[in-house]
């Protein structure tokens, strides 16, 4: 396997999609960020002093999405039809589950739009929490499915 980035001397370059066709791409990521028992219930009844952490942090991994190319070096900057950023409170964790799906019809994947939402809803969220509780984890932020394109869906559904 060869990696797309790497050019022929080894340097770092941007991929050429130019002769590739338009076609609809989406891709979901997730993860979770996990604090103390009082942080969350800090969360849970919206008494947080920086304010409306879940909305806040929505709002973030959507902006976040949309400036992705900004942040990566080698992105292609997409004209993003959808972002979502899902944000769900879990007390077994306790914490908060992260999601975010973006979707829009380019020539190349939006798995980078996904993972920047979902990282920066994440960092957000520890932002605006970290006063109450230090040792806040973000953990297991991954690509959780695409597709679109070549590369068609992942993971590969059973057969």
């Amino acid at each position: 396997m060869t990696l797309s980035h790497v050019g022929p001397g080894g340097e770092a370059r941007m991929v050429d999609v130019s002769g590739k066709p338009v076609t609809e791409r989406v891709a979901r990521a997730e993860g979770s960020v996990r604090m103390s028992q009082a942080a969350f219930e800090l969360v849970r009844t919206n008494a947080v002093a920086k304010g409306d952490v879940l909305g806040t942090a929505r709002l973030a991994g959507i902006q976040a999405a949309k400036r992705t190319a900004e942040l990566i070096p080698l992105c292609h900057p997409l004209p993003l039809e959808q972002v979502e950023v899902d944000l769900t409170l879990d007390a077994a964790l306790p914490g908060i589950r992260v999601a975010s799906m973006v979707r829009t019809s380019a020539k190349t994947g939006v798995e980078m739009e996904a993972l920047t939402a979902a990282a920066v809803a994440s960092l957000t969220i520890y932002d605006m929490v970290k006063s109450a509780d230090r040792a806040i984890s973000i953990e297991s932020i991954r690509l959780s499915y695409k597709a679109g394109g070549r590369g068609g869906v992942y993971p590969k559904e059973a057969s």
